[in-house]
């Protein structure tokens, strides 16, 4: 399928990662690119530059494991990885990482090498527990991978607010969950867990998102229904107007659990992530049927404290008027941020549940709650609502 919407062929003699996974073969091979006519260069020299700074960057690692170490000791007796989790001081070091790079390496594998060395030094006492919206093979289990690494304890839940639960409770040190999707918008049980927790958000999270088709038949005629989350089905529609239209779509509560009834159940496919595939032991039948082709979806971080500024940072607001059918209500909210200069980049209304037609607001903004321009019109926003909760003060996602 083509990015506007045409058509994708299930299955293609030569893919984009075959095409990488064939130069890695030559690259393990010991093929070595030549300039021209310059002879070849020799490879057990190569070979043995190549195990001296693997020596030298093992050496380097451990002395990095040894201050983090001294780190964790210095800020408590405890040992416990989420007493000295500082998720802006690691914003920082991705940034710093990315601003160097010069490759060959592309930003996002630099950034996922630093995020695995981090993640493997702070689990030195003991992992972090991360919940998130499960089954395994989730797109919300990659995002904990992307933000904390592997070396967690991740935690798969069948629920938003059985996360929201599991952080309160401090059975888990941190929540991933789902809050908006770029095409499709934003996960409003997300925003409404927010009403009557006291949890902060620690993090955000941006998820490049490809769908793939996935079953145990041989052929996509033999589909009689398709299981996916809301989102999902929402996501590939166009795919699926035109290449599925008779099938059943049928919402399950997440792409991991109808990966799961497609391995269970005759007939059945599922839309879902090719982790899920390899976890379910599902075949492709058709690959990347996303109606986009710059499908992401933003996550959160939750967690029971702020965090101190990392210099490129974002506060997500929960605000409200007295009366909010009043004119010029949202105005009178909204006015201080112009007149400290400060960018809001999202807003999104959800009921009150306090009375009927009455509204609360969502805001995400540029900033920190620390930083001068934004806690003046902080403190003039709250003189004028009768609603007003920081959610969180966080660092923005680095990629």
């Amino acid at each position: 399928m083509s990015r506007q919407g045409g058509p994708r062929k299930p299955a293609k003699p030569r893919t984009r990662s075959a095409a990488r996974a064939e130069a890695g073969g030559r690259a393990r091979s010991g093929a070595v690119p030549r300039e021209g006519n310059a002879p070849r260069a020799d490879l057990g020299s190569i070979r043995a530059r190549i195990d001296a700074i693997d020596a030298r960057i093992h050496e380097l690692l451990n002395d990095r494991a040894r201050f983090a170490q001294q780190v964790g000791i210095s800020k408590t007796a405890s040992g416990k990885a989420v007493d000295f989790y500082r998720p802006e001081r690691e914003a920082q070091v991705l940034r710093k990482a990315v601003e160097r790079n010069r490759g060959p390496l592309r930003n996002e594998e630099i950034a996922r090498l630093f995020r695995e060395i981090m993640s493997a030094c702070l689990a030195q006492q003991e992992p972090l527990k991360v919940a998130f919206l499960g089954p395994e093979g989730t797109f919300t289990q990659a995002a904990v991978l992307k933000h904390f690494g592997s070396s967690v304890r991740a935690l798969p839940l069948p629920a938003i607010d059985e996360v929201f639960r599991e952080v309160e409770g401090g059975i888990a040190d941190f929540g991933v969950v789902p809050i908006e999707n770029s095409s499709e918008g934003t996960v409003s049980h997300t925003l409404d867990m927010f009403l009557g927790s006291a949890l902060k958000i620690c993090g955000e999270v941006e998820l490049r998102v490809q769908h793939h088709l996935m079953g145990r038949m041989n052929a996509v005629g033999d589909i009689k229904r398709v299981c996916a989350h809301a989102q999902a089905l929402a996501q590939c529609r166009g795919w699926l107007d035109e290449h599925l239209p008779e099938p059943e779509r049928v919402p399950v509560s997440s792409n991991a659990e109808g990966a799961r009834r497609a391995r269970d159940e005759r007939g059945t496919a599922a839309i879902a992530s090719r982790a899920a595939a390899e976890i379910y032991g599902l075949s492709i039948l058709a690959e990347e049927i996303e109606d986009r082709s710059d499908n992401t979806t933003r996550f959160l971080v939750i967690g029971r404290k702020l965090f101190t500024p990392s210099g490129a940072d974002r506060t997500t607001l929960l605000v409200s008027a007295s009366g909010t059918d009043d004119p010029g209500a949202l105005f009178r909210l909204l006015e201080p941020f112009a007149e400290h200069g400060i960018n809001m980049t999202r807003i999104e209304s959800r009921p009150s549940r306090k009375r009927k037609w009455d509204y609360v607001f969502f805001m995400d903004v540029e900033g920190h709650v620390s930083d001068p321009p934004l806690a003046k019109a902080l403190a003039s926003l709250e003189a004028r609502a009768s609603l007003f909760k920081v959610l969180g003060s966080y660092p923005r996602a680095v990629l």
